[in-house]
């Protein structure tokens, strides 16, 4: 029987232990993948801690996976042996409850997740369902395509979906792991870019990155700042600070929207500054695998990169606590298999 290595928590809060089990088959309406590199993402805490409900365990974590089909199952329709692929979040739809039937695939109320509702990627083979499977581009490599998956999906699916054209301003709140990609993808769409982040160090990376400006938010009013530049028609607030995320919203313009993809226990809004100019403060969902598609694609034709530090599956416990420091710059990826 052939045998696979994999990382799993046994238990929720319990230490990653590396184990041997059975190489699984694919059943009705999937396909087996052998990963060859996959993200660690903050969300990945979920799985590990256990503060996602229903999670049966051991199980393996991991949801920005990027490997080569290796076998299909019955019922599977445009997938076949070798071709290279990513898995995401969102690990498929049903594709008939009202959601799905309003083309709200993100919301399938049968809709799973990657390393949540099913082993993910911390290991040298997974099953996904044929809905969760993106294509990967021949000219990106696994450690390159595996944090597209979701940090990259993320930024690009909530700027292109943001209502900016270009040419608008568009500021990029904090520049760590999502920020150091929506920086790219917003120059790279054609806005006129405005990093803000903590300190004057901060700003040769974000022009670097492709920024047109840069708000130091520690001796700058971040706000006031945005509005000499005419204010922002979208900000994108992807810092973990509520009070941070608060300090920006006098930025926005008329008409403006801030987006959320920082996840934050809570934030003050101000219902008169929304009000009185039309502007808005929304959340944005990472995206469906046809949306992981596009972003590979854009991110390869385009040459946006995420920054990584790589370490193999054998260094799984240290890589996450490396993530978990807030350290990393900037994303933390295994590889497994490349």
């Amino acid at each position: 029987m052939a045998m696979m290595r994999v990382a799993q928590v046994p238990r929720a809060g319990g230490a990653f232990e590396i184990v041997e089990r059975s190489i699984p088959d694919p059943g009705a309406g999937t396909v087996r993948i052998q990963v060859q590199a996959c993200g660690i993402c903050h969300s990945d805490s979920l799985t590990k801690e256990g503060h996602y409900p229903g999670i049966q365990y051991p199980r393996v974590p991991g949801h920005e996976v990027a490997g080569v089909i290796d076998a299909v199952g019955s019922g599977v329709s445009g997938w076949e042996s070798g071709q290279r692929v990513g898995v995401g979040w969102n690990g498929g739809y049903c594709g008939y409850c009202d959601h799905c039937r309003r083309g709200d695939f993100f919301a399938c109320v049968r809709g799973q997740v990657t390393g949540i509702s099913f082993d993910g990627g911390y290991g040298e083979y997974m099953i996904a369902p044929a809905s969760a499977v993106a294509l990967m581009p021949a000219d990106l490599s696994a450690v390159e395509a595996a944090p597209l998956m979701c940090a990259g999906l993320t930024t690009f699916n909530a700027l292109r979906n943001s209502g900016a054209r270009p040419g608008d301003v568009v500021a990029v709140h904090g520049l760590g792991g999502l920020g150091h990609l929506g920086v790219q993808y917003a120059a790279k769409m054609g806005f006129r870019t405005v990093g803000i982040a903590r300190g004057t160090d901060k700003e040769p990376l974000a022009r670097q990155l492709g920024a047109d400006d840069y708000i130091d938010s520690h001796a700058q009013d971040p706000a006031a700042e945005l509005q000499s530049l005419g204010g922002a028609k979208v900000i994108l607030a992807t810092v973990t600070s509520g009070e941070a995320m608060a300090a920006v919203q006098g930025g926005l313009a008329v008409g403006g929207t801030m987006i959320l993809i920082g996840a934050v226990e809570s934030m003050q809004v101000s219902p008169i500054w929304l009000l009185s100019g039309n502007r808005s403060v929304k959340g944005w969902y990472s995206g469906t695998s046809i949306e992981s598609q596009d972003t590979l694609a854009f991110s390869a034709r385009t040459g946006v990169r995420s920054m990584n530090e790589v370490y193999p599956l054998d260094r799984v416990a240290e890589a996450y606590d490396r993530m978990m420091s807030g350290q990393a710059r900037f994303r933390v990826v295994l590889t497994i298999g490349e």
